[in-house]
């Protein structure tokens, strides 16, 4: 499994929303200019993240966008997996329902299974109270490479 830097921006752009979330809605142009992301590479990234609920847009004179969900309740595997898609490392446990044929039979089944549970269980035990958090106590925002 390798993560595309979709789902690392991803993080990047919600930690970020994280840090201001005071400030209500933040507009694409900030964003892009302070993550260093281009502003059409967010217009991808964002809808992504309004369909899960984890962002919620406002057009207009003071739109933008803000955390749809508080940084405590949002987990890094929410994210990577409104981006990414599944976290599985094999295609077939990206199902809850394995129908491989050979699933019965499949002597290495239980490894893949064995992996997805940790990255799922690591992934979802980080949020972005998390990174904020850290960032905050490292005070080294502008150096965060995610």
């Amino acid at each position: 499994m390798k993560i595309s830097t979709k789902g690392r921006y991803a993080l990047r752009v919600l930690a970020y929303l994280a840090m201001q979330e005071d400030r209500g809605f933040v507009s694409l142009k900030e964003i892009s200019e302070a993550e260093g992301i281009s502003k059409k590479y967010l217009e991808q990234i964002m809808p992504l993240l309004n369909k899960s609920g984890i962002l919620r847009t406002n057009r207009g004179n003071r739109g933008g966008y803000q955390l749809g969900i508080s940084p405590e309740e949002c987990t890094v595997g929410d994210v990577l997996r409104a981006t990414e898609g599944s976290l599985a490392p094999v295609s077939c446990l990206e199902q809850p329902v394995n129908f491989c044929p050979r699933a019965e039979k499949c002597r290495t089944l239980f490894i893949w299974e064995g992996l997805n549970k940790v990255i799922s269980e690591y992934l979802d035990s980080m949020t972005l109270q998390d990174i904020v958090n850290r960032a905050r106590n490292d005070g080294n925002w502008d150096g965060y490479c995610i």
